[in-house]
């Protein structure tokens, strides 16, 4: 599941993204337009700011600016760098990879095949979305044609 940290970053980043090249975007525009508690967002964005991804200014003129290009940030890594990982399960995870607790060994896990395929499938979407991409609404062509 998708954590709400993950989520806030995401709708934060994206707002930065349509302003981009406008200048500083005040925390408090950010938190009425995206409704983000204003301390977790700051927390957020601290974050943010120590992998490059945004850039503070202090002081009554200040906020944030995004500092890569929106066509550089692309959704699977801002959901790595706030969970760690995209994977369901930890065996299925690539970085940091872990093995599950209470499990059989992981070449006789059958779960963990199913979930190293969901994994990659879910990688491939994420990574091919970028900030500057509108997300897609409907219809996502899924492996098989099933939604």
């Amino acid at each position: 599941m998708l954590s709400q940290k993950s989520r806030y970053a995401i709708r934060a980043l994206q707002h930065l993204a349509d302003r981009h090249g406008q200048g500083v975007v005040p925390l408090a525009e950010m938190v009425a337009a995206q409704n983000i508690p204003a301390k977790f967002l700051t927390v957020i964005l601290s974050e943010l700011g120590r992998e490059g991804l945004v850039r503070s200014q202090r002081g009554r003129e200040g906020g944030y600016v995004l500092v890569p290009t929106p066509a550089e940030v692309r959704i699977g890594d801002i959901i790595r760098l706030m969970r760690g990982s995209i994977a369901l399960v930890p065996c299925a995870s690539r970085d940091p990879h872990e093995h599950c607790e209470n499990c059989v060994p992981e070449s006789a896990c059958r779960l963990r095949s199913l979930m190293l395929q969901v994994r990659d499938e879910t990688a491939r979407i994420l990574d091919s979305v970028t900030l500057a991409d509108p997300f897609p609404t409907a219809n996502l062509e899924l492996a098989g044609g099933k939604p």
